[in-house]
């Protein structure tokens, strides 16, 4: 015990000696002491020494170090859409490039061979007596629908002399900056509005002329379908001059700040589409608009300039004064288009390479409408997939430009001549040259044995023998889904040149056959799709025109 007793005594003098040795140490003895004796502590009553360890924590910042390839996947991914940000600015440009010049084609059709082919039909019209009739028709369905066309097209000519563009000039000008803000997006959205339902009433004249006899028509008569075309189409003109109306006074106001209002207004644009969910359907819904609305806002420059040039008594010099803000406008729906496609790109995961694909569609289209069996003509083709409906915009570029040329004397009608011949020249040019991409764009997308299969022929709301052995399950689907026998059905339909596809998931390709799916609802019956999503070539201006997301 007394041995004992010794120990626990010299054991207290050691601790004393340490206490007294820490007191007269300096800072760092103390701080590698409570080190010491924080280890032993439990973890939550350790002392906060933050205070004390400042530089080493700031020493540690410096030179820390960390290793990238450990999520090497991860940074390949960012790097990848950088690549496809960089890649939308061309890829999109040679898409709006080709579906340009594919609603050039269209436009030009009406000024050049629609007066042609309306001039042969009425000869044949003529010398039906002498010819006599051929398969118990008087015309064939495509001279029914030119002679139509030309009609409505004189019709609304001769209407629009009627209306006052000086008066409505100056009825525009003396309104507020924020008025004509507010009406030119009125008249946006009017355009949209009235190119989806325009379309739908030109195919109904169509086929009500065209409808075979024997046939129960049901219908109100070709007659009343008539003055339908005719106010539509004329009513459409009036809304296109008072948008050409509005960018005017724009380009004439001193300070140019509505010029700028209507420019911002296109960055808007970006807020409503960026944000959204898209499939590879739907951007191409956007890209057929967004082609549509580039070519429309071209034409409204020309009429711009026409009018302008007009009051200037076409001083050469005026038109250099024009050409800075023309530039603007056209570079800032550049922009806006290309800012749009490539946040849409990024935040839905899809690559450049769609857009080829979409150029692989269009080019589908106007190959498929040069064959022997199309169902439709090609201006009517292009206005069902992109929304553009060029008899309007002619109408009234035809009426602004007699307006602003004064044609007087031998030499003046020869240079119209001369003129007319220039654009069928370009036409024909223009023609070749795009028949001839699009057959290689169709190539290399590999949908050349679209183009062989002949159409499914099969009366209205039957479905083809070969498609209905093949689907026995598919029996009770609804009838909205059965193939119309319409001259204006879509290309999936029944005149179609493509064959009939089935539907396809959003990230598969979307130009090749769907064969998987195919054996996959041969073995499995009872799976039904739960969303009908199109293929490319299922896709019209029904959802494009008002840019509707499904």
């Amino acid at each position: 015990m007394a041995d004992a007793a010794a120990i626990s005594g010299e054991e207290k003098e050691e601790d004393g000696a340490k206490k007294a040795a820490s007191t007269a140490a300096g800072p760092a003895e103390t701080l590698g002491f409570y080190e010491r004796s924080d280890s032993r502590r439990p973890e939550g009553k350790k002392r906060n020494l933050s205070d004390l360890s400042l530089f080493r924590f700031i020493g540690a910042e410096l030179t820390r170090g960390y290793f990238l390839e450990h999520n090497e996947a991860k940074y390949k991914e960012r790097r990848e859409r950088v690549y496809t940000c960089l890649r939308i600015p061309r890829e999109l440009e040679k898409l709006m490039f080709f579906g340009f010049f594919l609603c050039l084609d269209a436009f030009l059709y009406v000024f050049t061979l629609l007066p042609l082919r309306v001039l042969l039909a009425f000869v044949r019209f003529v010398t039906l007596p002498c010819c006599g009739l051929s398969g118990g028709r008087v015309l064939q369905p495509a001279q029914v629908c030119d002679i139509l066309k030309g009609v409505i097209l004189v019709i609304c000519y001769f209407m629009m002399h009627y209306v006052d563009y000086s008066m409505m000039y100056h009825l525009i000008r003396g309104q507020s900056v924020i008025k004509l803000y507010i009406i030119y997006n009125m008249l946006e959205v009017a355009d949209r509005l009235f190119s989806s339902f325009g379309q739908d009433i030109l195919d109904a004249l169509y086929w009500t002329a065209t409808e075979p006899k024997e046939r129960k028509r049901a219908h109100l008569g070709v007659i009343p379908h008539f003055f339908m075309a005719v106010l539509y189409v004329f009513l459409h003109a009036i809304l296109i001059l008072v948008q050409a109306t509005t960018l005017n006074v724009a380009f004439n106001s001193h300070n140019k700040s509505l010029l700028t209002i209507m420019m911002s207004n296109n960055f808007v644009e970006i807020k409503g589409s960026v944000f959204k969910k898209f499939e590879k359907n739907n951007l191409f819904q956007m890209s057929n608009s967004d082609i549509k609305e580039r070519f429309t806002n071209y034409v409204l420059l020309l009429i711009v300039c026409l009018r302008n040039m007009e009051q200037f008594s076409w001083n050469p010099d005026h038109l250099w004064v024009l050409f800075p803000d023309v530039c603007m406008v056209i570079a800032s729906e550049i922009a806006v288009d290309v800012v749009k496609h490539a946040f849409i790109t990024k935040f839905n995961d899809i690559t450049a390479d769609v857009y080829s694909e979409y150029r692989a569609s269009l080019a589908f289209e106007l190959v498929s409408s040069r064959q022997k069996n199309a169902y439709t003509d090609y201006s009517d083709s292009v206005s069902r997939r992109m929304g553009f409906i060029p008899l309007p915009l002619a109408v009234l570029l035809i009426r602004v430009v007699t307006s602003s040329v004064k044609v007087q004397g031998v030499l003046a009608y020869t240079c119209v001549v001369l003129f007319y011949f220039g654009l069928i020249t370009l036409k024909v040019l223009n023609s070749i040259v795009l028949l001839g991409k699009s057959c290689q764009y169709v190539k290399d997308a590999k949908m050349e044995e679209k183009l062989f299969q002949p159409p499914p022929t099969c009366t209205p709301g039957k479905t083809p023998k070969k498609a209905s052995s093949k689907n026995k399950s598919n029996q009770g689907t609804p009838a909205d889904d059965n193939i119309s026998a319409s001259v204006t059905s879509q290309p999936a339909r029944q005149n179609s040149t493509a064959p009939l596809l089935t539907q396809s998931s959003s990230d598969q390709f979307l130009t090749t056959p769907d064969g998987e799916e195919k054996a996959i609802t041969q073995d499995n019956p009872d799976v039904q799709p739960k969303s009908a999503n199109k293929d490319l070539l299922d896709i019209d201006r029904f959802t494009i025109c008002g840019n509707r997301i499904d």
